[in-house]
């Protein structure tokens, strides 16, 4: 194998690594759950049963922590959008010189 190929396989590997760290990025993952189960709790708390209302003293908690956990959710993937992970600076190898 030649130099170059060798160079090209690393930098192809360096690409796949970045890429799945994008795709694993925590914000992303706890986001879309946070999302995901704020929508179900907040459809769940729309119409309140009776006994629900008086086991939390009238007060309609799941529509409240629906709604909290569908803003944090945002809140992470608004984050994420924001604030994206950098892709990792490749490491010089030994004779490479870095001008640019």
């Amino acid at each position: 194998m030649s130099e170059h190929e060798v160079q090209r396989e690393v930098s192809e590997l360096q690409a796949k690594s970045a890429t799945a760290a994008r795709i694993f990025d925590l914000r992303r993952i706890i986001g879309g759950l946070f999302v995901l189960y704020g929508i179900i709790v907040t459809i769940a708390g729309i119409n309140p049963s009776d006994s629900s209302l008086d086991k939390s003293a009238g007060i309609n908690i799941n529509l409240w922590t629906g709604l909290g956990m569908l803003l944090l959710g945002i809140f992470f993937l608004a984050w994420l959008k924001l604030r994206p992970t950098p892709p990792p600076v490749p490491e010089p190898t030994p004779g490479e010189d870095r001008t640019e």
